[in-house]
């Protein structure tokens, strides 16, 4: 053993993944003065370096990704101490795909690291509206309904359950990731119930990430908030309005960004999404079939592994208090509130105004800076000393010997335009 260490935080989806994530790249430098290497020249570098690993297309960034992965993994090898690599679409690697990073990473060879695999995760109750609520922050718009339907399919239909699986199917995610490590090694982060102090899931991370001894900076702005009933309606239906129209680097900052995360979200009081109470029996099955299986096998829980188990556990009300989710009225978004979707337009319209406006007022002031460079380059041209030059270098080019000497003239000064 070489007494170096690889940490890999493989996911899974919306378990305060983001967040984790900026805290460890804000702290970089930090940790790195304490040998724990973060390896990441810019915040979503191993999100790349991912894509890179399993060939996945993503909109045209998996042309930025190409050599992502190595560029990483040299990283990692080079470095004699603890080595964090952290991207919850890690979930979805093949046991192929999975074998190639951990080779990669100098596993099974003569200078082997120690290898972790640490896995956060979250009841499926929570989970799956949050997945589809995801799915309609990245431009899709089926209804909530159509999305039950298929990942309950046992066939996993199509890209999108097989997906969804593929990143939330804990036993299988652990299969391909951790199944030729001993349990002490594989660590799992629960995510505490809704409503509790949100410094208790760093704290599990910074256990799991062997850093709870670091003094960080914790402030963070990114984050990836969740959205109300008639806000996620809203939503779906702006999808359907402008997706052939508004390209994808566009959608991300206006609809993305500026609707969803810094607007729409703010509106608290507004319904939450669930499970509709049909479905309610079968997923607690499976996650106390899960519980089962995690306890079974023997792997570091960090939190407690009936946190797993979403269905008994109550949500924060607005006013503080709690409530259980077996007493609250589900809202259906596929047939949502009307007064309180156009609430929430109203909302998504100012706030697009107030954008519009903001960005009015900086072409305006780019127009004024443009406007005033092109009168001092006017004023420069008229100036005796640039007409004199001007008519000097005019003479020269007209003539073989003038033009052999304009030409090094501009070799002497390392100049390689046309003028003077």
């Amino acid at each position: 053993m070489s007494g170096r260490k690889v940490i890999l935080h493989v996911g899974t989806p919306k378990t305060g993944t983001s967040y984790a994530q900026d805290v460890l790249y804000r702290n970089r430098v930090r940790l790195l003065t304490h040998g724990v290497l973060y390896p990441a020249e810019r915040f979503d570098g191993h999100f790349l370096a991912a894509l890179d690993l399993m060939r996945l297309r993503w909109g045209g960034l998996e042309q930025q990704a190409i050599g992502e992965w190595d560029r990483l993994a040299a990283q990692v090898r080079r470095h004699p101490g603890t080595s964090i690599i952290s991207h919850e679409i890690l979930a979805t690697a093949s046991r192929s795909q999975v074998g190639r990073a951990l080779e990669s990473l100098g596993h099974g060879g003569p200078d082997a690291p120690e290898i972790h695999v640490v896995l956060s995760v979250r009841d499926l109750t929570r989970q799956i509206p949050a997945e589809w609520q995801e799915n309609l922050k990245h431009r899709r718009a089926f209804r909530y309904s159509r999305f039950l339907e298929l990942i309950q399919d046992p066939e996993r239909p199509g890209r999108l359950a097989s997906w969804f699986w593929g990143v939330q199917e804990i036993p299988a995610i652990l299969d391909r990731w951790a199944h030729d490590l001993p349990p002490e090694r594989v660590h799992l982060v629960t995510v505490p119930p809704s409503g509790g102090a949100p410094e208790v899931l760093w704290q599990r991370f910074a256990q799991a990430f062997d850093v709870a001894d670091l003094d960080l900076d914790l402030e963070t702005g990114r984050s990836n908030p969740s959205l109300g009933v008639p806000e996620i309606a809203l939503l779906r239906r702006i999808n359907n309005a402008v997706n052939k129209q508004l390209a994808p680097k566009h959608y991300r900052p206006l609809v993305r960004e500026l609707l969803a995360h810094q607007t729409l979200s703010q509106r608290r009081r507004t319904p939450r999404l669930g499970l509709p109470p049909t479905m309610r029996q079968w997923v607690g099955d499976l996650e106390r079939s899960w519980v089962d299986e995690v306890t079974r096998r023997g792997y570091d829980v960090i939190g407690d592994v009936d946190e797993l188990i979403g269905s008994p556990h109550p949500e924060r009300a607005a006013d503080g208090g709690v409530v259980d989710q077996a007493t609250v009225r589900w809202a259906d978004p596929d047939r949502p509130h009307e007064r309180a979707v156009a609430r929430a337009g109203v909302v998504a319209i100012a706030a697009l105004l107030a954008d519009n406006a903001r960005m009015r007022e900086e072409e305006e002031r780019l127009r004024e800076e443009l406007l005033e460079t092109q009168r001092a380059l006017e004023r420069a041209y008229l100036r005796p000393t640039y007409r004199a030059r001007e008519k000097v270098v005019r003479r020269l080019e007209s003539e073989a010997a003038g033009r052999a000497a304009m030409k090094a003239y501009r070799a002497v000064r390392g100049r390689s335009s046309r003028s003077a």
